[in-house]
């Protein structure tokens, strides 16, 4: 996968949003697959979010409100983290794998409720980065190492993923904070960075303990390959207590 051309950021997009207002539920698909998926709708491009019907009732003459407008636009493309799959159970086979949205909301509550937070760390920016790390993947997909994908190439991807979801939201102060906070998780910045980092850990082992319980699954893998790699006192006290529950 790491050797073929990608689509484009813009034929992606198009198919995302095109997705994310025709499709009631989402085949679980690799990330080969997923773009076979998306061609066939690059026709539709944006079109229905850029001009979007006036509501019952308002003055047709009238323009949406251009705030309103962009986020309406980014809400209908991040409603493809709600039905992307996360990729790691999807090759495994595990039945109702959760989605990145999943995933990524309870990473948000783990930064809201932890009480064992390192001094000094703002919780509301963890909160934000844990809602946020993972939104250019409705562009691009639940980009694993199974993919052979180069780290270097997945960021580029995603970057320039989520420069387009930014501009989308129509710029200003709050695409500039998603965009900050994107970047700071992804160089792995501050120390808020790394709590989250080790949440995204925790939240992974944590799921697939109870894949494991509900579905008779063994799922070691995923427990070995985040095995040392918690960068705080937080991640590895709760990292421990999930270990502990196997067993």
């Amino acid at each position: 996968m790491g050797g073929t051309r990608a689509l484009s950021l813009s034929s992606l997009c198009a198919a995302s949003l095109a997705a994310a207002a025709s499709a009631t539920r989402s085949p679980l698909l690799s990330s080969r697959h997923r773009a076979r998926h998306l061609r066939p709708r690059l026709a539709a491009a944006m079109s229905s979010s850029s001009s979007p019907a006036p509501a019952p009732g308002a003055d047709p003459a009238a323009p949406a409100a251009p705030s309103a407008s962009s986020a309406i636009d980014f809400l209908t493309l991040c409603y493809r983290l709600k039905t992307t799959k996360r990729a790691g159970w999807v090759r495994r086979g595990l039945q109702g794998p959760e989605s990145v949205a999943d995933h990524m909301y309870r990473m948000g509550v783990m930064a809201l409720v932890a009480s064992d937070l390192p001094a000094g760390v703002n919780r509301d920016r963890c909160v934000k980065m844990a809602i946020v790390h993972d939104i250019a993947e409705a562009i691009v997909g639940d980009i694993t190492p199974a993919d052979g994908v180069p780290k270097e190439e997945k960021s580029r991807r995603e970057k320039e993923a989520l420069d387009h979801m930014c501009s989308l939201l129509g710029g200003g102060s709050r695409a500039d904070e998603i965009r900050e906070l994107w970047m700071e998780y992804e160089n792995n910045a501050t120390l808020e960075a790394k709590v989250v980092k080790d949440f995204d850990k925790v939240e992974m082992i944590l799921q697939a303990l109870e894949y494991e319980k509900e579905q008779g699954r063994d799922l070691e893998e995923f427990f070995q390959s985040t095995a040392g790699k918690f960068q705080t006192d937080v991640g590895k006290a709760w990292a421990a207590e999930v270990a502990s529950r196997r067993k």
